[in-house]
């Protein structure tokens, strides 16, 4: 995520040496010398993020504060103070601002500063979401680091042309969010989404459950039953951990995604389908190719586009909007009111290796809500282990 600063300061020296950095750093900056410049351009909406001296040739830059808190959304503000001015800093951060830096301005500390700030808003605007209620028919892949932003670039074109996609990743990272998104993006949206969870399923059932069966095709079946590709007719299969199937499923499953037909188990007549197969594994199919436990035409039949979802531990600049997202999520479930989380509770996030990946988060921010009895989350709201990292 892009984003513009405001940096309101009355010393162009100073505004020169910070806006460069900035600009270095990637954001977009303006700049203002004077309490009347900054209102016009919080007025305009120009900025996302600003930096607020506290002595203006026009009044104190507290008065601004007031102002600001008066928007919505407002924009984070960081508040820059002479040395010593620790007062002026306390009602400062009273009024609503998120953080203060001390002049001489430690370029390190200004960036970090920005950075938490950006952060903020993208958890906003996820929360923001609430007042969108088409927004929350479906919970999407969140997030705006480059590898995410791909995935979901390419996961629109694969649900607009109906294609067959592997979606791959460790545990708990999100491939059937992923999934329930193409979903959503395609054309599909209003039609059957199928999912079967391969691994929970013993071979002698996944076959039948798969493609259906005859009346006597085997000890038990009384009745003829459709199989889940049947019903998927139309709209979409998820394959959730096929490396699971065995060999003679995994001959017919290439035979649905190369004639669009099948016969069920004990059956003589083809059955024609439209469907999109959507399939996951969290375990090297490769590997398994050269052990000869996953067959390769089937692998490269499925992976017309081929998506793999990053570990938690690989986007932590994300967690913030996926905070966001989860908090608004719950919100809605469960009736509770929490509003937003603390920088501090945020870094002591960032500070964990997510073995669970964002499943792990999800299970993390809900215990965090559970034991909240505050509108913002805090690192006391976190499990003991995350307040260890932050002591």
């Amino acid at each position: 995520m892009s984003a513009t600063v405001l940096i309101v300061d009355d010393e162009d020296m100073a505004r020169n040496f910070v806006g460069e950095a900035l600009k270095d750093a990637g954001y977009e900056t303006i700049e203002a010398g004077c309490l009347a410049d900054a209102q016009k351009a919080i007025d305009a909406s120009e900025a996302d993020v600003i930096l607020l001296d506290v002595m203006l040739p026009d009044g104190s830059g507290l008065s601004l504060l007031d102002r600001i808190a008066l928007e919505n959304p407002s924009p984070p503000v960081i508040l820059i103070t002479a040395y010593g001015e620790v007062d002026t800093a306390v009602e400062a951060m009273k009024k609503g601002a998120i953080d203060f830096l001390q002049k001489p301005v430690d370029l390190k500390r200004l960036l970090q500063a920005v950075d938490r700030a950006k952060e903020l808003i993208s958890m906003r605007r996820e929360l923001d979401l609430l007042r969108h209620p088409a927004a929350n028919q479906i919970e999407m892949i969140v997030g705006e680091t480059p590898a995410i932003l791909r995935i979901m670039r390419e996961a629109q074109r694969a649900a607009q042309a109906s294609a067959s996609v592997m979606i791959t990743g460790e545990t708990g990272t999100g491939k059937e969010v992923l999934a329930q998104a193409i979903r959503q993006m395609g054309p599909r949206a209003d039609r059957p989404f199928i999912p079967i969870n391969c691994a929970a399923l013993p071979d002698t059932m996944i076959e039948s459950e798969l493609f259906g069966h005859e009346a006597g095709s085997f000890t038990g079946a009384t009745k003829r039953k459709p199989g889940l590709i049947e019903v998927a007719d139309g709209g979409i299969l998820f394959l959730d951990e096929i490396s699971s199937t065995k060999q003679e499923v995994q001959v017919k499953l290439l035979r649905v995604l190369e004639d669009h037909a099948f016969r069920r188990v004990g059956g003589v007549n083809e059955i024609s389908v439209d469907i999109q197969i959507l399939a996951a594994s969290n375990r090297n199919l490769p590997a398994m190719m050269k052990e000869g436990k996953f067959r390769e035409d089937l692998f490269y039949r499925l992976k017309v586009v081929d998506l793999h979802l990053p570990p938690l531990r690989e986007r932590k600049s994300d967690i913030p909007a996926l905070v966001g997202s989860f908090i608004r999520q719950i919100n809605i479930r469960t009736g509770a009111l929490i509003t937003g989380i603390t920088p501090r509770a945020i870094d002591a996030l960032k500070s964990q290796y997510w073995p669970g990946n964002i499943r792990e988060l999800r299970h993390v921010i809900e215990r965090a809500m559970l034991f909240c009895d505050d509108e913002v989350i805090d690192i006391g709201h976190l499990p003991p282990e995350f307040q260890e990292t932050q002591a």
